[in-house]
């Protein structure tokens, strides 16, 4: 029996959906995508070295240069209280851009405001010194970055398509990863001159917004289109509320909450770790921060922008991220080891793979076990929550740890056993191979 020979040529120019953009309704141009993925690489890369160079470097020596009673309990509590505040502005800016409506579109007037909100706060932190100011506006830095942070991310659910969903991930993740180090790169190099350091940060900070904006396609706009949901604030708190009988979801979200306090707890201590428990100076550390930096940068960058196109060949998502959380814990086991500025090296060339990897592959994964494609940005913003859980308990628990036993002896096996229960936690996803 033959095919009806009107259908054959219908069926293969038929549009899929997964190639339709979600605001056009129709397939993107390849240039329309290479802009997005410049965006997603610019936004991540920016924002991270902006953030880092403060939160990594300056901060944490601006504690002891102003003279700060125990700079590290400190620094443990400005974490602490920023972290929460950026989970709770998370979570409101990336719902609020899902309902109000503007004619520059739904993200656009959020992700402008926060970058010029976090970029100016920014630059205050370095002028302040007084623990308690550097606290509330540090705090004011975070609302900024996290205005512009959560309806970005949700971009990726609103303009692009999902056969393209992870590759843009990928970008956005490449950016961050090379970003973290390059920033602890950048502020050690001003490791002496703080404001000037200070100023650069605010000034990438605040690029991320504007210049993402640039490079991205202009944003349609949404003055003619009604909020989703009645504007009470009972629909509100609703819209709040996280997915139900989604377990993959869930096991993800705790893949990346374990990684990522693994992650903090070294990283953010990283300076303290190379001067109080390896014994550098200030000027040694600061070398040593820097070649460390380096490392980190070269292999994250190899890692991140090739894990996304291996992973997406071979059709698998699991086991390049279970392999990038062990290969991780293998890195932070180097300084237990060998607790010299060998161990640090050899920290950041072995975890820098592993978390170059991990963080490509990471969104993809979390993009795949969305349980409904309606609700993404929302959930997306439910999955970041992992990340600002991370990056608020894995610095409380080295600070506990460090206040409670002396030393920082205890928090490598600590890290090394939450990047394995990661793991395990993705192991567990049955519905993304």
């Amino acid at each position: 029996m033959s095919l009806h020979p009107s259908t054959v040529p219908d069926a293969a120019v038929a549009p899929q959906p997964d190639r339709v953009a979600p605001d056009t309704g129709a397939i993107p141009t390849r240039a329309r995508m290479i802009r997005f993925g410049a965006g997603f690489l610019a936004f991540g890369l920016l924002w991270a070295v902006g953030l880092a160079m403060v939160a990594n470097v300056l901060l944490p020596q601006r504690l002891t240069d102003i003279g700060v009673a125990s700079p590290d309990a400190w620094f443990g509590t400005i974490n602490s209280v920023t972290a929460v505040v950026s989970l709770v502005s998370n979570l409101v800016f990336g719902n609020l851009s899902d309902r109000v409506r503007s004619r520059f579109g739904r993200r656009t007037p959020w992700i402008l405001g926060g970058a010029l909100l976090g970029g100016a706060s920014l630059f205050l932190v370095g002028t302040l010194t007084d623990p308690v100011l550097i606290l509330v506006m540090y705090c004011v830095t975070m609302v900024g970055l996290n205005m512009m942070l959560a309806p970005a991310v949700a971009v990726i659910s609103d303009r692009v398509p999902l056969s393209v969903r992870g590759t843009m991930s990928a970008f956005f993740g490449a950016g961050a990863t090379v970003g973290y180090p390059l920033g602890a790169l950048v502020g050690a190099a001003f490791i002496t001159a703080s404001l000037s350091g200070y100023t650069l940060a605010a000034i990438l900070l605040g690029a991320a917004g504007v210049i993402t904006l640039i490079i991205w396609p202009r944003e349609r706009s949404a003055a003619d289109v009604a909020p989703r949901d009645a504007g009470t604030f009972k629909d509100l708190l609703l819209s709040f509320r996280p997915p139900r009988n989604a377990p993959d979801f869930y096991r993800a979200f705790a893949g990346r909450l374990f990684m990522l306090v693994s992650y903090q707890m070294i990283a953010a201590y990283q300076l303290y770790i190379v001067q109080n428990y390896v014994g550098q100076s200030v000027v040694e550390s600061a070398a040593t921060i820097s070649t460390m930096s380096v490392i980190t940068l070269v292999v994250g960058l190899v890692a991140s922008l090739g894990a996304g196109p291996i992973s997406d060949r071979i059709g698998r998502r699991k086991a390049p991220v279970i392999v990038a959380s062990l290969l991780f814990a293998v890195g932070v086991a180097m300084p237990w080891i060998f607790p010299s500025t060998t161990g640090m090296l050899l920290y950041a060339g072995i975890a820098g793979l592993g978390y170059g990897v991990y963080s490509s592959v990471d969104q993809a994964l979390n993009v795949d076990v969305l349980p409904n494609q309606e609700e993404a940005g929302k959930d997306l913003g439910i999955l970041n929550l992992a990340t600002t859980l991370g990056q608020t308990l894995g610095p409380i628990i080295t600070s506990s740890v460090v206040v409670a036993t002396g030393t920082y002896q205890l928090i490598f096996p600590i890290s090394i056993a939450m990047a394995i229960i990661g793991a395990l936690s993705i192991v567990g996803i049955k519905s993304v191979r």
